[in-house]
C-alpha cells in the first residue's frame, strides 16, 4: 500500500500507509450483504458495522437504497471532532440531513474500545453535556461500558501494557488502547468487583474505583449513573426523543448548541452549554424543564448555566 506522505511518527503506525487495497473495497459490500441475508433468517437480530469512514462512504454500508447491509454503520465522527458547540452542531446537521437523503437511520457514538474515554476528552465539567447530547439526538445511541458512571482513562505503566499497538510504539502515547479498556468498576472491593480479590486483572484499575463505581452511585441520587438513568427514562417517556424529527435552533450564543425534536405536535428542546458562562436564551428556554444536568428544576426561561444541559418540553 502507498506510504502516507502526511504521516508523522508521533501518530499511530496504522496511519503510516494509505489503505488503498485493504479498506472499503467493492467486495466488502458483497460480503456484508451475504452476512445480512443470513441474519435476516432470524427474528430480532441487528448488525452494526465498526466502520471509520467519511459520511459519504459510511452511509452506503446500510444499503438503504439497494440490497440491505448493516442496520447501523457506526458513526464515530463525534469522537474525532473538536468539542465545540458550533462544530458539533455543524456535523449533527449535515449527518442528519445525509441520513434522511439516503433513507437510513442515524446512530451516535461517543466512546469505544479504540479511543480515549470521552470524559477525559471533553473534561469532567462537560461530561453530562456530552452524555445528554448522545441520548437526545435523532438516532440510536451506543454507550461504551463504564461511560454511564463516568469512568476515565487510566494511566498504564509500561510493565502492565498489553495492547500490541501500544507495545509496538512505546514512545507514542496515543498508540496504546489500554487506558480505555480497564476493568468495569462495580464496587469498592478489591478489583472493583470485576474479578476475585486474589486475581490479577488483565489491566490495572483506576485509582478512583473506590468512589467511582456502580454500587456507590446507586446510593447517590445525584450521581452520574442516576443522571444516565434519568436520560434513558426520559427517552421512554417522551416519544419525540426517540422518533421525532431533528432541527437545530439558533441560540444566539456561540457556546450553546440547541436543537428541537418534534413528533405529532409534541416538541422537546435540548439546550447544551459548551462553556463556562451563563446565557439568557429568551424564548427557546421557555417551557417545562424535564431534566437538568445540574440536578434541579430551573424556572421557565431561566438562564442556561455554565456547563449545563437542559431538556425542555415546549
Amino acid at each position: 500500500e502507498p506510504v502516507n506522505p502526511d504521516w508523522d511518527p508521533s501518530d499511530v503506525e496504522h496511519n503510516s500507509v494509505l489503505h488503498t487495497y485493504t479498506q472499503d473495497q467493492p467486495e466488502t459490500h458483497q460480503y456484508i450483504r451475504e452476512m445480512r441475508q443470513v441474519l435476516d433468517e432470524f427474528d430480532d437480530r441487528m448488525m452494526v458495522g465498526e466502520i471509520y469512514l467519511p459520511v459519504d462512504q459510511l452511509l452506503p454500508y446500510a444499503g438503504a437504497q439497494d440490497a440491505q447491509m448493516v442496520h447501523l454503520p457506526f458513526n464515530f465522527h463525534l469522537i474525532l471532532r473538536p468539542w465545540q458547540a458550533q462544530a458539533v452542531r455543524e456535523f449533527a446537521d449535515s449527518y442528519d440531513a445525509a441520513c434522511n437523503r439516503v433513507g437510513t437511520w442515524p446512530n451516535w457514538v461517543l466512546g469505544n474500545h479504540d479511543q480515549r474515554r470521552f470524559k477525559g476528552r471533553v473534561g469532567a465539567a462537560q461530561y453530562r453535556v456530552a452524555q445528554t447530547l448522545l441520548l437526545t439526538l435523532r438516532g440510536t445511541p451506543t454507550v461504551y461500558y463504564g461511560d454511564e458512571i463516568g469512568m476515565d482513562n487510566v494511566t498504564i505503566p509500561r510493565d502492565r501494557m498489553v495492547d500490541p499497538a501500544g507495545l509496538q510504539q512505546l514512545d507514542v502515547p496515543s498508540a496504546s488502547r489500554d487506558p480505555e479498556r480497564t476493568p468495569m468498576q462495580w464496587d469498592a472491593t478489591p478489583n472493583a468487583g470485576f474479578a476475585p480479590a486474589q486475581a490479577t486483572p488483565w489491566l490495572p484499575l483506576a485509582d478512583d474505583f473506590a468512589a467511582v463505581n456502580v454500587e456507590a452511585q446507586e446510593a447517590d441520587p445525584h450521581s452520574d449513573l442516576h443522571y444516565f438513568r434519568a436520560l434513558t427514562a426520559l427517552r421512554q417517556q417522551q416519544p419525540a426523543l426517540v422518533g421525532g424529527d431533528y432541527a437545530s435552533v439558533d441560540s444566539g450564543a456561540e457556546q450553546v448548541f440547541a436543537f428541537r425534536r418534534t413528533l405529532e405536535g409534541q416538541s422537546v428542546t435540548v439546550l447544551l452549554n459548551f462553556g463556562a458562562g451563563e446565557h439568557d436564551l429568551g424564548d427557546i428556554a421557555k417551557g417545562q424543564t424535564l431534566l437538568s444536568s445540574l440536578n434541579d428544576q430551573p424556572a421557565n426561561g431561566a438562564k442556561l448555566r455554565a456547563n449545563e444541559a437542559r431538556i425542555i418540553l415546549n
